[in-house]
């Protein structure tokens, strides 16, 4: 349970980018929209230039998420030198990809790849920096990157006859890395165009299942994105003929007008508009998710736990980027992003029998510009019955949530368990006075430090037992995690809070965590380089 704590601290160290990148793309998205901004949006006036400008930007996380991650973890998980391991880890990814391009340049047709095809749609292509490889998305980013943290932890220190000694440290973890990606190459360029080719026969079945199909459709869309093999899911729908010619979306849009002026029910006119529905996931389903995070939270930290969902679920409903909101509970409980699955296809599919089609893929400010501006007129009970079950939803994925994460005690952010003791107020004269002549009533005020952060993790560092009780250190959104080899030299808890303003500690046999705030990044750096002097 601990390795998996501190997994899940590291992943929000990335996860926390795409709230405000995901706000870029979505403002940008509406503020280009000529249904909604009129003859403002032109694509040839200087309105649409400068929003296309900041769009492009705004992609920047979404369009590298692989190496987002590759990057984030080490700085984490590494428990000595993070900054190389942030190198090795990177170096190792992009072996991996290197050798899978050269492997399927030479052998593909062997491994059942075409690879001379363009990348993106259901090529199973990517490119990642430059190099033309299969795309295992993020699933491959966080395997390589956190093999090579193994690595990096196990071999970084490892000493090596004085002959060969300039290859110790990084250089020998990215040494082993190097032979290493060679069979995991081959292994991933054998098995994971099956894993896609498979995804992809399922096409046909769900185009000629109806009610079935549409609920499979969205099931596998959902439960598949932490592989990445949505795409092979959603693109034959979006893009491709799996339903029309030229692909669902730009068929919908080309035919608004008509379909605006049509009386009847939208389902006669566009058979088959059942497969791209699944931003109502995104928009309702992320909102119910969002109130239960908050609302198990423990009530003195919900303050900090809403305003990171707060921005993540604002992002999954205007933008239709989930990633920020899902990755919070997606490797710490698995078992509730299955359930968010189900329950997202059980309300499309509701929402389908009930006549909603359309192009409803992204998230709020796309669906409202091409379902609702336009056709609202004609259409209006079809979108009422659409925003009544999606606020059913909302309750139901909110009670559901909130009953399984206290009946099982998932630890969600927010839901630490600090001492009682945090309840109670101390002077620092009391705290004196309980320690009475112990060698840690040191006046730590007097000692000159460049900065606050250096003073708080010095306080911090001693309290804990000093550098050479230090196993390792982690922190995650607001909280210094330490392993310690004595959890009995580890001072009380009103040292921390007396000494270093700390709001509370966590402990758990050997795992320490010190509550310290949105400064702890700053401290677990100035930690970091106190215990690389002692060294």
């Amino acid at each position: 349970m601990n390795a998996i704590r501190r997994f899940g601290s590291a992943m929000i160290v990335p996860v926390l980018l795409f709230p405000f990148f995901g706000i870029v793309v979505g403002l940008a998205t509406l503020f280009k929209n000529e249904a909604v901004m009129g003859e403002l949006a032109n694509p040839d006036g200087l309105w649409y230039q400068i929003w296309t400008l900041i769009e492009n930007g705004g992609w920047t996380v979404f369009n590298q998420m692989e190496l987002v991650f590759v990057i984030g973890l080490p700085i984490s998980l590494a428990k000595k030198a993070p900054g190389r391991a942030v190198l090795s880890s990177v170096m190792g990814y992009l072996m991996f990809n290197y050798f899978i391009n050269g492997i399927l340049t030479i052998w593909g047709p062997a491994f059942g790849v075409d690879f001379a095809s363009e990348v993106g749609g259901t090529s199973g292509l990517k490119e990642i920096v430059g190099i033309k490889t299969l795309d295992t998305n993020i699933i491959g980013a966080i395997f390589i990157s956190a093999l090579v943290i193994w690595l990096h932890n196990r071999y970084y220190e490892k000493k090596l006859p004085e002959s060969i000694g300039i290859f110790q440290g990084g250089p020998f973890v990215i040494m082993i890395s190097f032979f290493l990606m060679i069979p995991l190459a081959f292994l991933t360029s054998w098995i994971w165009p099956m894993v896609q080719n498979g995804i992809a026969s399922l096409q046909d079945f769900l185009v000629s299942s109806s009610y079935i199909g549409v609920w499979l459709f969205h099931f596998l869309e959902r439960i598949l994105i932490p592989t990445g093999l949505h795409h092979f899911i959603y693109t034959p729908f979006e893009y491709g003929p799996a339903v029309v010619d030229g692909g669902m979306k730009s068929y919908w849009i080309s035919h608004l007008t008509e379909y605006s002026q049509f009386t009847g029910a939208l389902n006669d006119i566009f058979p088959g508009g059942g497969f791209l529905l699944q931003g109502n996931i995104k928009m309702f389903g992320s909102i119910g998710i969002a109130l239960a995070l908050y609302h198990t939270a423990k009530p003195e930290k919900r303050k900090k736990v809403g305003a990171l969902l707060f921005a993540a679920a604002l992002t999954a409903v205007f933008a239709g980027i989930t990633e920020p909101l899902e990755f919070t509970f997606l490797f710490i409980a698995p078992y509730l992003f299955a359930l968010h699955a189900v329950l997202g296809a059980t309300m499309v599919t509701i929402m389908h029998g009930f006549g909603l089609v359309g192009n409803m893929g992204g998230g709020l400010i796309e669906i409202a510009a091409t379902n609702w501006v336009p056709l609202m007129g004609n259409h209006w009970g079809v979108y009422m019955a659409q925003f009544i079950i999606g606020i059913i939803f909302i309750v139901i994925y909110y009670y559901t949530f909130k009953f399984l994460i206290l009946k099982f005690d998932i630890p969600m952010p927010g839901r630490e368990k600090d001492d009682n003791s945090e309840t109670k107020l101390y002077t620092k004269q009391d705290y004196k006075a309980s320690k009475s002549g112990s060698e840690n009533d040191v006046a730590h005020a007097e000692q000159k430090y460049n900065n606050e952060y250096e003073r708080k993790a010095a306080i911090y560092l001693q309290g804990l037992g000093g550098a050479e009780n230090i196993e390792d250190v982690t922190n995650c959104a607001t909280r210094l995690r330490v392993t310690v080899y004595d959890p009995n030299k580890v001072e009380d808890d009103m040292y921390f809070k007396e000494y270093g303003e700390a709001h509370g500690v966590v402990r758990n046999n050997k795992s320490i965590q010190v509550i310290v705030g949105l400064s702890v990044p700053q401290v677990r750096d100035s930690i970091d380089t106190f215990l690389n002097q002692k060294q």
